[in-house]
C-alpha cells in the first residue's frame, strides 16, 4: 500500500465543489470591485462587482472582512486557479422562488425601481428583475417615467415565465382598485349643493377637471364665473387649489360650479338697472346686430345697432370697438330672461332733418285747430251783417205805423 504525499493529503482535506453548487464562505478581503472569500476549498472564491449586483456599487460599502456569504459556483477554476462565484445569481434564484409564490398567491409586492427604459420600468426583487410596461405603470398616461427612478413602488405579477425571461408586473390595477374604493366612499358622503375644496388636474378649452378627494369633477367654462371666461388656461393651472360646489351628480360624473348664488350679480339688478336709468359700461363683444356692453361682472346689456346713433350705422363695428366705454339709457329690463336693452340714441339731440320732421308733425297736429279758428273769425262779420239787415228792415215798419197811429188819434 503506497503512502499519500503531503500534497495529496492536503488536497483531500479540502472539500470538493461543482459548478452550480451553493457554498458558504467568509470574507477575507474586500476591494471596490471584488470580494475574496474563504470557502473551505483549496482555492479562494472571488465575487466580482458584476456578479454581486445588477446595480453598480462600491463593494467596500456592502460587506466587510469577517462577514459570511452564500454564493453560487460559476466556475471551479477561472483560469487563474480561483473559484468564480456569484452572489446575485443565487439571490436571483431565491428571488425567482419568491416571485413564483407571489404570482401564484396574487401577492402585492414592493420593490425599488432600478432602471427606467423607453418601454417602462425595471424593478428588482432579491436580484430578480421584474418589468413593468409603461401602460401598466399608472392609471393615467405619463410621458416621462424618470420620476420613478429609485422609488419603491407596489405592483402585482401578471406573468411569470423565468425561462423566457418574462416576469411582468402591473401597478395600474392596484391604483385603479384603490381609486374605486376611494370613489365609492366619496360618493356615499357627497350631495348636490355641497361646497368642496379641490385640486386642478387638467385644463382644457371647454373646462377644468378637478380632483375633489378621490373623484374628478368637471368645471365647465360656463360655470367658472358669473362673468365671461374666454380661455380657461388663462385662469387655471394644474395643481391649483379651488373652491367649488357640486352642481350635479349623474352616475360617476360630477358637474361642478363656481357661480355661487350669494355672488349672483342679478340680485337687486331690477333697481340698479331700472328702465330710464343712465349707465356706463365697456363693450365686451360685438355681433352683426349690436354690441354687448358689460355693466358689471356677469351683467351684459345689448346695445342694438339701431340704438347706437341717430345716424344710420350699417354694422356696430363701424362705430364701436371692444373695450370702448359707452354711456347709454336703459330702455328695457327683463329679469326672468336676464336681458337688458340699451340706447345711446335716446340720450342724443335729434338730427336737423329729424327735428324738421318732428316740427312738421306738430304743425300737422295743430292745423285743425287753426282752421277752426279761422273759420270762426270768417263767420263773425257775416253774422254781424245779417243782424244789421234785420235791424234795417224792422225800423221802417215801425215808422210807417206811426202816421197811422197819429191819424187814428186825430180822428
Amino acid at each position: 500500500m503506497s503512502e499519500l504525499t503531503f500534497e495529496q493529503m492536503l488536497e483531500e482535506s479540502f472539500k470538493t465543489i461543482h459548478n452550480g453548487e451553493v457554498v458558504e464562505g467568509t470574507v477575507i478581503d474586500v476591494k471596490p470591485d471584488e470580494i475574496i472569500l474563504n470557502i473551505g476549498y483549496k482555492s479562494d472564491g472571488i465575487v466580482t462587482r458584476s456578479e454581486y449586483s445588477n446595480t453598480p456599487v462600491d463593494l467596500t460599502t456592502c460587506v466587510k472582512v469577517g462577514d459570511t456569504m452564500e454564493t453560487k459556483v460559476l466556475k471551479v477554476n477561472d483560469g487563474e486557479g480561483q473559484v468564480l462565484l456569484s452572489y446575485k445569481r443565487l439571490a436571483a434564484d431565491k428571488g425567482n422562488k419568491r416571485l413564483e409564490d407571489a404570482f401564484n398567491n396574487h401577492e402585492i409586492l414592493k420593490a425599488p425601481v432600478t432602471l427606467v427604459v423607453d418601454g417602462g420600468l425595471n424593478v428588482t426583487v432579491d436580484e430578480s428583475r421584474v418589468f413593468i410596461p409603461a401602460s401598466l405603470v399608472s392609471d393615467t398616461y405619463e410621458k416621462d417615467l424618470t420620476k420613478y427612478m429609485g422609488q419603491e413602488i407596489e405592483f402585482v405579477l401578471t406573468e411569470f415565465n423565468p425561462r423566457k425571461r418574462r416576469i411582468i408586473g402591473d401597478r395600474k390595477q392596484l391604483l385603479m382598485a384603490e381609486k374605486e374604493k376611494i370613489q365609492k366612499e366619496l360618493f356615499e358622503k357627497i350631495a348636490v349643493g355641497d361646497v368642496v375644496e379641490g385640486v386642478v388636474k387638467n385644463v382644457t378649452d371647454f373646462g377644468v377637471f378637478i380632483d375633489i378627494g378621490g373623484a374628478d369633477g368637471l368645471l365647465h367654462i360656463s360655470e367658472m364665473s358669473w362673468g365671461r371666461v374666454e380661455n380657461p388656461k388663462k385662469v387655471f393651472k394644474p395643481g391649483q387649489n379651488v373652491r367649488v360646489f357640486i352642481k350635479d351628480i349623474s352616475g360617476s360624473k360630477i358637474a361642478l360650479s363656481m357661480k355661487f348664488e350669494d355672488e349672483n350679480p342679478w340680485i337687486g339688478a331690477e333697481n340698479k338697472f331700472a328702465i330710464g336709468n343712465v349707465v356706463t359700461g365697456k363693450v365686451a363683444r360685438m355681433t352683426d346686430f349690436g354690441a354687448f356692453v358689460e355693466l358689471e361682472t356677469g351683467i351684459d346689456a345689448l346695445l342694438h345697432v339701431s340704438q347706437i346713433s341717430r345716424e344710420h350705422i350699417e354694422k356696430p363695428s363701424d362705430a364701436l370697438h371692444v373695450g370702448d366705454e359707452v354711456t347709454a339709457k336703459i330702455v328695457d329690463f327683463n329679469l326672468d330672461d336676464k336681458k337688458i336693452s340699451l340706447s345711446v340714441k335716446a340720450l342724443l339731440e335729434p338730427l336737423p332733418e329729424e327735428k324738421s320732421a318732428e316740427e312738421a308733425a306738430e304743425d300737422t297736429a295743430d292745423a285743425p285747430a287753426e282752421e277752426a279758428a279761422e273759420e270762426a273769425a270768417a263767420e263773425e262779420p257775416v253774422e254781424k251783417a245779417e243782424e244789421a239787415v234785420a235791424e234795417a228792415t224792422e225800423e221802417p215798419a215801425e215808422t210807417a205805423e206811426d202816421p197811422e197811429e197819429e191819424t187814428a188819434k186825430e180822428e
